[in-house]
């Protein structure tokens, strides 16, 4: 890395925008519903993306993920993001990378009764 540079971890949140149908959103809503979750409501769907990056500044690293999602990762018609900046310490560790597939509960559960 140039020594004029400095990692910053980015976490990017993607969501329809409000008014926008979420097909997503409302099938998840209808399998709770059939799986015997009552109460729910409003599901939303959404994309996380996490990334590093390097950038002389932290309003530079956001300038570039801003023109990151309205080039490729958002669609700005129908989807919103929100991007959250973190700057990394020199010489700290790599964040771990999570398990692939699903991840078990740490209790089990059980669905609500109807």
């Amino acid at each position: 890395m140039p020594a004029n540079q400095l990692s910053f971890r980015v976490e990017i949140r993607v969501t329809p925008r409000e008014g926008i149908v979420d097909p997503e959103g409302q099938t998840i809503a209808r399998a709770l519903e059939d799986l015997g979750y009552r109460g729910v409501s409003r599901v939303g769907s959404g994309r996380l993306l996490k990334l590093e990056l390097q950038a002389p500044s932290g309003e530079e690293a956001r300038d570039l993920v801003t023109r990151m999602c309205e080039e490729l990762i958002a669609n700005p018609v129908i989807e919103r993001y929100e991007i959250q900046l973190a700057p990394v310490a020199p010489g700290a560790p790599a964040e771990p990378v999570p398990p692939a597939g699903p991840v078990a509960p740490a209790e089990p559960t059980e669905p609500a009764k109807p």
